[in-house]
C-alpha cells in the first residue's frame, strides 16, 4: 500500500461516484422508499447474479445515468446490519438549490424524522431510509437537474443524484491514500474531523472522510456493500484494473454485469471500492421508456425464469402515505 509520504503521479482520474449498493430486507418497502418518497425511478429490476434468490434493484434519474444509481439487494432473510468503519458511513444526495425546505417539509408529512446538520459550511438535511440506512439532502449547483417527476416532486425539487459520499474508515490514512493516489481525487479541505476531497465530474463528485477511525461495521440491512467509481469506457476500465494492481491491491477480474463492466478492490481502511464503466447503460435490454416495468435476466437465467419469478416477492411502485398527526 501506498506510505503517507509517496508522491505518485496520478494519470488516470475518475469523475466521481458511479453507484453505490447496499442491503436492505423489505422488497416493497425498499421501492416505497426510494421510488415512492424520495420520488427516484426504478430502472432496473432483476436478481443477484450470484444468489437468484434476491432481487437486485436499482434507483436513479430519467435514464439511471452514471453518478445517480443507488441500488439494492433486498432479502428478507437479512441479517440487521450495523454502520460502522469499513463502509459508506452517510450517502448523500444533491438537490437544486432552493429545494431544502420542500424536502423537510415533505419527508416530515411522510413521518420520517430529519436533522439540519453542516459540514464545510454545507447546510445538510439527514435522514435514514426504512432500513436505517443513513442519507442526506445538499443543496448543490452542478449536476443537471432530473427529468423525471413523481408525487409532486418537480425538476426544480427533484434529486439529481449523488452529491457524494462520507466513507468511514478503519484507516483513515489508507482510504484517502486510495482517494488521491489512485482516483485522482483533490484533497480540498479540512473541516474539525473531516477531510474533503473532490473529483473532476459535476455530480457525485465530493467524499469526506473522518480523520480518526471509525470503529467497524457489520454489513446487513440498513448497510452500504459497497461504492463505485466511474470509468468512462472499456478502455480505461481495463487500465484502471492495472493501475489498482501496481498500486499493491489486489483486484478481481472484469465482471460482466450487464450494465456495466466491475472490477472490486478492498482499500486499506477496510471499504471495498468497485470501479464501473460507464457503457452501456440500462437500456440494453430494454426501451427507456419502459425502464424498472419488468424482472430483466441475463439470458443464462432465462431458462429459470418462472422459478426465479415465483420466488421473488411482488413489487410495484406507488405513491407514499402521508401519516396522519
Amino acid at each position: 500500500m501506498f506510505n503517507k509520504k509517496e508522491r505518485i503521479q496520478v494519470g488516470l482520474k475518475t469523475a466521481g461516484i458511479h453507484h453505490i449498493t447496499a442491503f436492505a430486507r423489505d422488497p416493497q418497502g425498499n421501492v416505497d422508499f426510494y421510488a415512492g418518497v424520495l420520488g427516484l425511478r426504478l430502472v432496473k429490476r432483476t436478481i443477484n447474479f450470484d444468489a437468484p434468490e434476491v432481487y437486485h434493484l436499482y434507483f436513479g434519474n430519467e435514464e439511471g445515468s452514471p453518478g445517480t444509481i443507488i441500488t439494492f439487494f433486498p432479502w428478507p432473510e437479512s441479517r440487521k446490519g450495523r454502520v460502522g468503519g469499513g463502509q459508506v458511513g452517510i450517502t448523500a444526495y444533491a438537490i437544486p438549490k432552493g429545494a431544502m425546505s420542500f424536502w423537510e417539509e415533505r419527508l416530515s408529512r411522510l413521518g420520517i424524522e430529519t436533522e439540519r446538520n453542516e459540514r464545510f459550511g454545507e447546510q445538510s438535511l439527514q435522514f435514514s431510509d426504512n432500513e436505517g440506512l443513513r442519507l442526506e439532502l445538499v443543496e448543490r449547483e452542478g449536476g443537471r437537474a432530473s427529468s423525471w417527476s413523481f408525487d409532486g416532486i418537480t425538476p426544480d425539487k427533484a434529486i439529481k443524484g449523488f452529491a457524494g459520499a462520507v466513507l468511514y474508515s478503519l484507516k483513515p490514512e489508507e482510504t484517502i491514500a486510495a482517494l488521491q493516489h489512485v482516483f485522482g481525487f483533490l484533497r480540498i479541505g479540512e473541516d474539525g474531523q473531516y477531510a474533503r476531497f473532490q473529483a473532476e465530474g459535476d455530480i457525485g463528485n465530493v467524499i469526506d472522510v473522518p480523520l480518526t477511525p471509525v470503529p467497524a461495521g457489520n454489513g446487513g440491512a440498513g448497510t452500504v456493500h459497497h461504492i463505485a467509481w466511474r470509468a468512462k469506457d472499456y478502455e480505461e476500465h481495463e487500465a484502471w484494473r492495472q493501475t489498482v494492481e501496481q498500486s499493491g491491491y489486489v483486484p478481481t477480474p472484469i465482471v460482466d454485469r450487464q450494465y456495466f463492466n466491475a472490477v472490486y478492490f478492498r482499500e486499506g481502511g477496510g471499504i471495498l471500492f468497485e470501479i464501473a464503466t460507464d457503457p452501456p447503460g440500462f437500456a440494453r435490454d430494454e426501451a427507456p421508456e419502459a425502464l424498472g416495468e419488468k424482472l430483466m435476466l441475463p439470458e443464462w437465467f432465462e431458462p429459470h425464469r418462472e422459478a426465479i419469478e415465483a420466488n421473488l416477492q411482488p413489487i410495484e411502485v406507488r405513491k407514499p402515505q402521508e401519516v396522519k398527526r
